[in-house]
């Protein structure tokens, strides 16, 4: 068995600005630019904890609850929630940020599920994500839950 890490070791944050040559024409950030935001700042977590590169294997839903204006800073913050084996889930929070008022508004949150490989490109195990404080806890127990949807899914027919 595999030592743990705990959850703070993976916790990143990446910023980007929102330019004009990302918007769609009412001037708001085009969502694919968004969801590949999201899936840059799962990886940095995924690879943070493994320590070895990953692949996005799946997102879950992805809603986005404002749009994202020109000029705007977009922040995403994510962290390794729980690890089953070769996979994990990463969990990324989307918080904008008007810098002339400094009002931040969340824009979206999104589950990944990540698979670290070896130098080979075969899938390889990871260490166990360890979680210390309560909110780190409930997403364990959480990523726990929405994996068994994912896999009972993945079994039913469609």
């Amino acid at each position: 068995m595999m030592q743990g890490k705990p959850v703070r070791e993976s916790v990143s944050e990446y910023s980007e600005l929102a330019l004009p040559n990302d918007a769609n024409g009412l001037g708001h950030v085009l969502g694919g630019k968004v969801m590949h935001l999201v899936d840059v700042a799962g990886a940095m977590a995924a690879m943070r904890h493994a320590r070895k590169p990953v692949v996005t294997a799946s997102v879950d839903s992805l809603h986005f609850l404002h749009p994202v204006h020109i000029g705007e800073l977009i922040i995403l913050s994510s962290s390794v929630n729980r690890v089953f084996r070769t996979s994990m889930e990463v969990g990324v929070k989307v918080v904008t940020e008007n810098l002339m008022t400094g009002e931040r508004l969340h824009t979206c949150s999104a589950y990944l599920t990540f698979v670290a490989l070896d130098e080979n490109g075969n899938t390889a195990a990871i260490a166990p994500a360890v979680p210390e404080t309560e909110e780190e806890k409930r997403r364990f127990r959480e990523a726990g839950e929405r994996r068994e949807y994912r896999l009972a899914r993945r079994k039913s027919p469609r």
